[in-house]
């Protein structure tokens, strides 16, 4: 996933359909530096990760 695109769901109140390892997640925070992004399931808030934004796929 493209960085300008990875903050701009982040930012944005409306849930965008973003999939890592095929499963739905909610995007937190991206870091420009790592090009990663904080993340977690949305059936599992407590299981955040980081994760490089390329795994990240909006469906």
């Amino acid at each position: 996933m493209d960085i300008y695109r990875a903050q701009e769901i982040a930012a944005s109140p409306v849930m965008a359909n973003v999939t890592y390892n095929g499963q739905q997640v909610y995007i937190q925070h991206v870091c420009e530096e790592s090009e990663t992004a904080r993340i977690f399931p949305l059936d599992q808030p407590q299981a955040e990760q980081s994760v490089p934004l390329r795994s990240l796929i909006e469906q």
